[in-house]
């Protein structure tokens, strides 16, 4: 049984998170940076996606991070804006109030592609237009998806298109549970969309997709220090020329990092309106 296997194996019998307590340098005596990832895939997948990337990074910069992967993006929520995370990988709407609330800071994104909504529906289904979605049920990953949720949401309601929102977790739920016929059609995004497997793509078609926006961050709480935070951002960008490093990193939907800022990067989603469709953890 391969590495990937094994990992797939153990953690698809967890109900819970899956916590990886010392990616990187094993023999450093400083405690573990814990570092989130917005669940939007399987647990497994996620988890294997990440440890290599946390893996390269721990070991040049002699830290080591504790993977933290929880099985719904509502706790992801929870925990982000209980400020837990000392590094999180979120959607960019998460970073508003992660910001507001405990001054989160963003340092890497993807500077290659670009992140949009799409709503799919299977391929023979007779859905042609979002009139025809009208008082159906859809499935979205969570409430306070950016792409996947909160834009598509916006831009129904400024249709006049009344759905019933069912939320299922995790965008790789949604296209699973439309491509089952459980739901007429469904919020995802692009980037998560492509990652599936060809027979599931094959199910579905895009019905819509949004503008898009800057993608996921990469975004680190105010108490790790500013050596640490600006080392990690670096060593992101390097990974970015090393060919070794290319598929990995485009796993983690970061092919090329770049380093960012909230004013520059992230500041003009103040201004989508989106506050109405945005639903608070519970507790």
């Amino acid at each position: 049984m391969n590495l990937k296997s094994f990992i797939a194996l153990l953690f698809s019998s967890f109900a819970f998170s899956a916590y990886g307590s010392c990616i990187g340098t094993q023999n450093t005596k400083a405690s573990p940076y814990s570092f989130y990832v917005v669940p939007q895939l399987a647990v497994s997948e996620t988890y294997i996606a990440w440890t290599p990337v946390l893996d390269q990074i721990g070991k040049k910069l002699n830290i080591c991070f504790d993977l933290k992967v929880l099985p719904g993006i509502q706790l992801f929520e929870r925990e982000l804006l209980a400020g837990k995370p000392d590094f999180a990988f979120m959607n960019p709407y998460h970073l508003l109030p992660a910001k507001t609330d405990q001054g989160y800071i963003p340092i890497i994104a993807d500077g290659k592609n670009k992140l949009s909504g799409i709503i799919v529906v299977r391929k023979d289904s007779g859905i042609s237009s979002l009139k025809d979605l009208n008082g159906k049920k859809l499935a979205f990953p969570a409430p306070n998806s950016m792409a996947a949720s909160l834009l598509i949401r916006f831009t129904l309601d400024q249709n006049n298109i009344q759905i019933t929102p069912e939320y299922v977790k995790t965008h790789g739920n949604v296209y699973r549970s439309v491509a089952l016929g459980d739901y007429v059609a469904g919020g995802g995004v692009n980037n998560t969309f492509k990652r599936e497997s060809p027979v599931l793509q094959n199910e579905l078609r895009v019905l819509f997709e949004t503008p898009k926006i800057m993608p996921h961050p990469v975004a680190v709480h105010p108490r790790v220090p500013v050596q640490i935070r600006q080392a990690v951002a670096r060593t992101f960008v390097e990974l970015g020329k090393d060919s070794n490093m290319v598929k990995k990193l485009d796993q983690i939907q970061i092919p090329k990092p770049i380093e960012v800022s909230y004013e520059r990067d992230y500041q003009n989603l103040e201004k989508l309106g989106l506050e109405k469709f945005l639903e608070k953890p519970s507790d």
